[in-house]
């Protein structure tokens, strides 16, 4: 007796969403934006560079976008006094910052601080009346931060106060979820820029240490967002996606 099998038809978890990736340029916004679209959702992207914003765009079909720097709050501001109602909203813009103290430079030191948590708090006031109830806003963190050393001061100190300020704003502005991907290395361009000549040595490095035997890239950051959107039960949490480098040597 023979049996006929029917074929498995996946429904397209974001079909009729909107996203909006700030940050949607390149490396892991761009990445997430490509796997929204891919599961039928529309796409906003911001970015600072234009001519790369546009390249970006084309390559997914998005929806429009808006080049500003993400650090400045007026333009934050603007940009979200212009939004519609969206589903989702992801902050991928930033980058890390390192350095000993004897080396630091304060007066850049305080605007690095507001880089990262001011962003996230401006991002959350002006998100709180676009997104939909039960959408969800994403931000980035690091797990790199988490173990002491020198030089790492400043990232140390966000990487700890990411998650809280996290939780926090899930009660402040619910029913609109928030949750942090704290990610660790990532092969992405910024990484590229940071290690320059030193990125092949430290990719080696990580497939040979890490427990799943091989790199993190931004697909596999861009599939634990699109899963953070879906999963309409996740709010105020801190997902690490790191492959395990938080528990072996660097």
């Amino acid at each position: 007796m023979s049996t006929v099998t029917s074929p498995i038809h996946c429904e397209q978890e974001l079909l009729g969403q909107t996203v909006v990736v700030i940050g949607g340029s390149a490396g892991i916004g761009f990445e997430t934006a490509r796997r929204a679209r891919a599961e039928g959702a529309k796409v906003i992207l911001t970015g600072r560079n234009a001519e790369r914003l546009e390249q970006a765009a084309s390559e997914v079909g998005a929806l429009s976008t808006a080049a500003f720097d993400a650090v400045d709050p007026v333009a934050l501001e603007g940009f979200f006094g212009d939004l519609p109602t969206v589903d989702h909203v992801m902050v991928t813009a930033g980058r890390p910052s390192y350095g000993r103290l004897a080396d630091m430079d304060f007066a850049k030191i305080r605007g690095l601080f507001g880089e990262h948590l001011l962003q996230a708090l401006y991002v959350a006031r002006y998100a709180a009346n676009k997104v939909r109830p039960g959408g969800t806003l994403i931000f980035m963190g690091g797990t790199g931060g988490r173990r002491p050393a020198p030089g790492m001061s400043i990232v140390s100190a966000v990487t700890a106060a990411l998650p809280a300020l996290t939780a926090n704003l899930a009660l402040e502005i619910a029913p609109v979820r928030v949750n942090l991907i704290a990610a660790g290395f990532v092969d992405t361009p910024l990484s590229a820029e940071l290690l320059g000549d030193q990125l092949e040595k430290r990719r080696n490095q990580l497939r040979t240490t890490l427990p799943i035997g091989r790199v993190v890239g931004p697909e596999d950051v861009a599939a634990l967002a699109v899963h953070i959107m879906t999963n309409s039960a996740l709010t105020g949490a801190t997902f690490d996606i790191d492959g395990g480098q938080q528990f072996v040597s660097r």
